[in-house]
């Protein structure tokens, strides 16, 4: 259940069938994205890929002496865009992999038009979405509900995407979904006919205990994606962004010019492997670790390492240091920049009233502490608006709720209408009125101790109290206590005994505070091994786009790619 070993062995595989020999890797928008996430340019060298290209790009050169290996999703565009290719071939030889399941009259289509005959294979690789973390995949989707219905090329392209998890993992689970949420069933159903329709696909060997494939709706828990983030993966993507292991640092203050985007690959990097799932303070303390064991070899220039700033400054003054560990001064740059932000925006008490307005219980003080903080001239637009939205859906029914207020208070610090009225859809995204689960549950009201780690002067860490929604649900899966009433399955057939691998999918989006849950389940449950995945993984300004579109108050968004396409 490694959906990053899974891609990665499909990508060796393409590799190795086109046999020795100079190659070029044709690829689309979003292959490109899913083979750069599990493999480096460096490491696709090294196996004979000297080139890569886009097969909508029109400047590309005649090279007969390279052979193409093509890995394309099955769309109409990519189609179109081979039977060009095969027409005027620019290669020697092709070797074509579709991302997912095509249809025979494409496959003829593509044989028609291969009259010099230069195609050596045609094959279907099943790796048609983005393996983020070894148990955590997304799809990369923006957008995909119009209020609580589908955006119709979206239900096709997320049951492209699931199908190929479970083929690319060799699963034919049995399903469970939502029941207060119509986009789960419907999706179920439509996973549920291609794994009838392709069911010579899907014939793996039975095990024990069938897989179970558990679908969700981001509107059950508005509350996660809201929250600021302590882990180092999670905080990463809330602050700075992760797009495909990507960070854009453009924009921060001194930046040297290769570090201007670096990326974060747990495949490829020691140091984030190590502490995807650390807290602040850890990584910190881990960071000024490593600068001190290089420091040893210095004696002459004794330093002491006080703070972030201090690093900054040590890495500055060694560029042979950066030469050496080139991860290093990356890591110092991405934690010196969270750690700016952190204080720039008073994000350990932002965190504080956060974890009060979703873990606690009393209504007085969680508005006292708000207001409170609304006071402040240094509290961001966004945190402003994301406290009012967590305190709308925590207390949205309590007799003595003072949203109106708050929000005449948003409206006084300048905060824009777009902002405000995002309030208003949050509640009608994820409120009661839409949840199937009770979202604060009596034991979420036991105020659990904070603590602050200091292990670095400049980088604290709050152990938050917060565990999102899927804990519970995965927690009662696992002892067979999930409710049949809430989560039913489709079809008659239902599971006798404690899963063993289980699919989680959250349409509208999983976070990294999720994923971090899954790992620790996967870790203290021996026997279970859990995979999540989402239409994409959010930070709060991603979701909020979500729920706005969901709405219908956005402008522009993702588009799903590609029609669905049957083989048979």
């Amino acid at each position: 259940m490694n959906v990053t070993l899974a891609v990665k062995q499909y990508v060796s595989k393409m590799i190795e069938n086109s046999g020795p020999g100079m190659k070029v890797l044709l690829m689309d928008k979003e292959t490109t994205s899913i083979v750069s996430v599990v493999y480096t340019q460096s490491e696709i060298l090294q196996k004979e890929v000297y080139l890569f290209e886009r097969i909508d790009s029109q400047s590309r050169d005649n090279m007969k002496h390279l052979k193409a290996i093509c890995f394309l999703r099955p769309t109409k565009e990519n189609v179109e865009h081979l039977i060009q290719e095969l027409q005027r071939p620019k290669y020697s030889v092709y070797f074509i992999y579709f991302s997912n399941v095509i249809s025979k009259s494409e496959i003829k289509a593509l044989a028609e038009a291969d009259e010099q005959e230069v195609v050596a294979e045609v094959q279907e690789f099943y790796g048609d979405f983005i393996a983020v973390n070894p148990h955590l995949f997304s799809l990369n989707l923006q957008g995909v509900a119009r209020g609580r219905s589908w955006e119709p090329s979206m239900l096709a392209r997320c049951t492209q995407g699931l199908t190929s998890v479970l083929l690319a993992l060799k699963k034919c689970p049995m399903i469970r979904y939502q029941l207060s949420s119509d986009m789960s069933k419907r999706l179920a159903e439509s996973v549920k006919q291609i794994i009838t329709k392709e069911y010579e696909l899907f014939d793996f060997r039975k095990t024990e205990v069938p897989p179970l494939l558990l679908i969700l709706d981001r509107s059950d828990d508005a509350i996660t994606p809201l929250l600021n983030q302590w882990t180092y993966q999670a905080m990463v993507h809330e602050l700075l962004g992760l797009n495909n292991n990507r960070i854009d640092l453009s924009r921060v203050p001194g930046i040297s010019k290769d570090l201007r985007e670096v990326v974060l690959s747990a495949e490829n990097d020691e140091f984030y492997a190590n502490n995807l799932y650390l807290n602040f303070g850890e990584i910190g303390t881990n960071i000024k670790n490593l600068m001190e064991d290089f420091q040893k070899k210095k004696p002459k220039e004794q330093q002491k390492l006080e703070s972030i700033t201090d690093m900054k400054a040590f890495v500055d003054n060694y560029p042979q240091f950066k030469k050496m560990s080139g991860t290093v001064s990356k890591h110092v740059t991405v934690v010196g920049e969270l750690s700016r932000l952190v204080s720039e925006r008073q994000l350990m008490e932002v965190s504080e009233v956060e974890q009060e307005l979703s873990c606690q219980n009393d209504h007085s003080n969680a508005q006292q502490s708000l207001r409170r903080l609304l006071q402040s001239p240094r509290l961001s637009e966004l945190d402003a608006v994301r406290l009012v939205m967590l305190y709308a859906l925590r207390y949205e029914r309590h007799s003595s709720s003072v949203l109106p207020g708050l929000m005449e208070e948003l409206s006084r610090r300048g905060v824009s209408e777009r902002h405000r009225r995002m309030v208003k859809s949050m509640v009608e995204y994820g409120g009661k009125r839409v949840r199937g689960s009770d979202l604060v549950t009596p034991t979420d009201a036991v105020a659990k101790t904070k603590q602050f780690f200091k292990g670095l002067k400049g980088v604290e860490n709050v152990y938050t109290q917060h565990q999102p929604l899927i804990h519970d649900t995965l927690d009662q899966l696992i002892k067979g206590r999930l409710k049949d009433s809430q989560f039913p399955y489709l079809g008659a057939s239902s599971l006798r005994d404690r899963p063993q691998d289980i699919l989680v999918f959250l349409i509208g989006g999983a976070t990294y505070e999720e994923a971090l849950t899954v790992y620790n389940l996967n870790r203290s449950t021996p026997g279970v091994r859990i995979v999540l995945g989402g239409s994409s993984i959010h930070n709060t300004r991603s979701f909020l786009e979500e729920v706005m579109t969901t709405a219908g108050h956005s402008g522009d968004r993702t588009q799903g790619s590609g029609r669905h396409s049957n083989r048979r």
